[in-house]
């Protein structure tokens, strides 16, 4: 794994941790906002597939399940199919407060070369998340295709 630092987004979203939680592990959930399933049993030591939603079966991301403290923290590898390093690392730690949610994301263990993609894809995928979780659609363009 490589000295590079980890990437950090934290989101406030309205809703209970339940909620967010199953947008992050439901693969239905997760398809509606992420362009991906997340299909996993979600028990530590169990695989999870980040996989396309045009049928293909296809998975663009694998990994292991580290930890799984639902609905308030989860922790996965992350790294594509076949790839030589290691798998980096995301946390997902979801903290209630009131009538809202604090949702932190650390990716760390990342190779150079992915710093900058995870940069770009992490503030997408979770802005998608939020508008999602609290109006009940996706944004109306997907963000990650944005130039």
């Amino acid at each position: 794994m490589a000295d590079t630092p980890p990437y950090v987004h934290v989101s406030y979203i309205e809703g209970a941790p339940e909620k967010v939680w199953g947008a992050l592990t439901d693969p239905d959930l997760t398809a509606r906002y992420w362009g991906h399933s997340n299909v996993s049993d979600w028990r530590p030591g169990s695989t999870w597939e980040h996989r396309r939603t045009d049928g293909s079966g296809v998975a663009d991301v694998v990994g292991t399940v580290v930890e799984n403290s639902a609905p308030h923290r989860l922790v996965i590898t992350w790294a594509e199919p076949g790839s030589d390093p290691g798998p980096s690392r995301v946390t997902f730690t979801v903290e209630p407060y009131e009538r809202i949610v604090r949702l932190t994301v650390i990716h760390e263990g990342l190779p150079p070369e992915a710093a900058e993609g995870a940069a770009d894809g992490w503030p997408a995928v979770l802005s998608n998340l939020k508008t999602f979780l609290e109006t009940g659609a996706p944004l109306s363009s997907e963000p990650w295709s944005m130039p």
